[in-house]
C-alpha cells in the first residue's frame, strides 16, 4: 500500500496529518510520500481536494466528489466536531480497511 500526503505549505493542519500518517506507517507498515502542491495547475493535476489529503494508491482516502479542487485548506469532520484533520483513529480505521 502505497499512501501519500498531499499539502500546501500555507495550510498548518498538513503537519498534524503528517504526525499521524508516520505513526501508522509504523503500525501497519506501508510506505509514506508527501508532495507538496504549489500551484492551481498541480491541484488539478492530482484531484487536490484541500490540505491535507491523503490518497492510498492514488485515491483519495476520504473523498468528497463534490468538493472543489485548489489550493485551499480541508476540513474534516471529526466525533469532536469540524478539523484540519482526520483523527488519527479514523485514519487508523481507513487504512487497516485497505
Amino acid at each position: 500500500m502505497n499512501v501519500t500526503l498531499l499539502y500546501f505549505d500555507d495550510c498548518p493542519s498538513w503537519q498534524v496529518a503528517d504526525g499521524y500518517l508516520r505513526t501508522l506507517a509504523g503500525e501497519l507498515g506501508f510506505t509514506l510520500e508527501r508532495v507538496e502542491i504549489t500551484t492551481p495547475e498541480s491541484a488539478a493535476a492530482s484531484s487536490f481536494r484541500g490540505s491535507p489529503s491523503i490518497h492510498v494508491d492514488g485515491v483519495d482516502l476520504f473523498a468528497d466528489p463534490d468538493a472543489s479542487v485548489g489550493l485551499s485548506c480541508r476540513i474534516y469532520q471529526t466525533p469532536n466536531g469540524p478539523a484540519g484533520s482526520p483523527t488519527l483513529e479514523s485514519l487508523r480505521a481507513a487504512l487497516s480497511a485497505r
